[in-house]
């Protein structure tokens, strides 16, 4: 299962820090990621780290957002700063399968996300 947090209102230019924790697998192997899904929109990959730390971020949040892991804890992390209003979405994380030079989500199951607005 992975358990997203930490989401919230900001202004615009504010920061937050997402945290989503994983169970239920081997979470040190894994290649991890956050997503997000603004309303009419389809679900959109942000942020992915692989299991030896190197992270690839998509264009609209390259230099605001930053993505982080915590093996101990099974956890992995979203830094976010000079936040925007279109970076309005709710937010989910996934454990990720890299085929044919993309990431794609491994699991079926996104549970609820956690919810970031940002107010301009």
């Amino acid at each position: 299962q992975l358990q997203a947090s930490g989401g919230g209102l900001v202004q615009a230019g504010g920061s937050l820090r997402l945290s989503c924790a994983a169970s239920g697998m081997l979470f040190v192997v894994n290649d991890m990621g956050w997503f997000r899904q603004a309303p009419g929109s389809e679900r959109e990959l942000v942020a992915a780290i692989t299991s030896h730390g190197i992270t690839n971020y998509a264009d609209s949040v390259k230099g605001r957002f930053t993505i982080s892991r915590d093996n101990a804890k099974n956890t992995v992390y979203l830094q976010m700063i000079s936040l925007k209003p279109e970076d309005t979405a709710v937010y989910y994380c996934n454990s990720l399968i890299y085929y044919t030079g993309s990431y794609y989500p491994e699991s079926d199951y996104w549970g609820q996300g956690t919810q970031v607005t940002v107010s301009s």
